[in-house]
């Protein structure tokens, strides 16, 4: 069953349930690593989006974003924005990055403000990316 027929607008999931839906520990890795380098907690938000529609957690730091995570079957997706300030440093670690985010970041275009990177974290691999494309678009605090 997809996420956004589970909870529907009027019923806000706990996070236990979300991460009892998306059943994979990575999910959990990535809201760690955020949570313990910036010092923030995430915001539950529910998004009409015809592109991703549902219960999502969104994390901003200083009233940036930094992501959002929109929960899936067994895995879960990363917005991670990467706009004018980010875009050469993000172009000089796409070498280093996995196959998957280089193929991402080919063929999605720049739009409104920056390159809207809607990443299926699946492996180890990207979520590393993930967390790589985070500490681009904002540097944690040492």
């Amino acid at each position: 069953m997809e996420w956004s027929q589970s909870f529907e607008q009027i019923h806000e999931p706990t996070m236990a349930e979300m991460i009892s839906f998306v059943n994979n520990p990575l999910w959990v890795d990535l809201q760690s690593f955020i949570e313990t380098a910036y010092h923030i907690k995430p915001i539950m938000n529910y998004s009409r989006c015809s592109a991703q529609r549902g219960w999502n957690l969104k994390y901003r730091k200083s009233s940036k974003s930094l992501c959002v995570l929109y929960p899936m079957d067994g895995y879960f997706i990363a917005l991670v924005v990467i706009g004018n300030k980010e875009q050469s440093e993000a172009e000089a670690y796409l070498p280093q990055a996995s196959p998957e985010i280089q193929a991402l970041f080919a063929r999605t275009p720049f739009a409104a403000g920056g390159r809207w990177l809607m990443i299926p974290v699946t492996s180890e691999r990207i979520l590393e990316d993930v967390k790589n494309l985070i500490q681009i678009r904002v540097q944690p605090k040492q």
